[in-house]
């Protein structure tokens, strides 16, 4: 009976250092991030032409200030974080086309589509993650320096 519960174990110890080694072997397909907005994801291609022409378009970043630090960004934008967009459309000029930026194009998508809904021009949704991937140039925004306190007045 011992012998039985013994090799019993040992079957289903092999069993299963065998299927966890056959898990870490076959690894899931990665998944893919699918756009569903009405506002068009632009490429590298569209992204360089609205750069060239800075004054015809307002950048809008929706991403937090940790992102804009780590990733980097384009050289012009309106900073507003997703959050804080519908309170801020007084700030948002609508007689100049707009693009809005996040790090693949989804938030930047809902964005768009929203301020779409409010009356303003919608040219696209920027990633820049993507931009960067198809050999974009961001650039690297560094945190400021505190600043210093001026002494106190007697």
């Amino acid at each position: 009976m011992m012998k039985k519960i013994t090799f019993a174990l040992m079957l289903a110890a092999v069993f299963a250092s065998t299927t966890a080694f056959a898990a870490d072997e076959v690894k899931p397909a990665a998944q893919t991030f699918e756009y569903k907005y009405k506002t068009p994801k632009l490429n590298k291609a569209q992204i360089d032409a609205l750069l060239a022409k800075p004054a015809d378009v307002l950048f809008i970043d929706l991403r937090r200030p940790d992102e804009l630090t780590k990733i980097g960004g384009l050289p012009v934008y309106l900073s507003i974080q997703t959050d804080d967009l519908e309170k801020s459309l007084a700030y948002i000029p609508k007689d100049r086309n707009v693009a809005t930026i996040s790090n693949h194009a989804g938030r930047a998508g809902k964005a768009g589509d929203f301020l779409s809904t409010k009356g303003f021009k919608v040219v696209g949704a920027i990633g820049v993650q993507n931009y960067e991937e198809d050999g974009g140039k961001l650039t690297k925004i560094a945190i400021p320096p505190p600043r210093a306190t001026a002494p106190a007045q007697k």
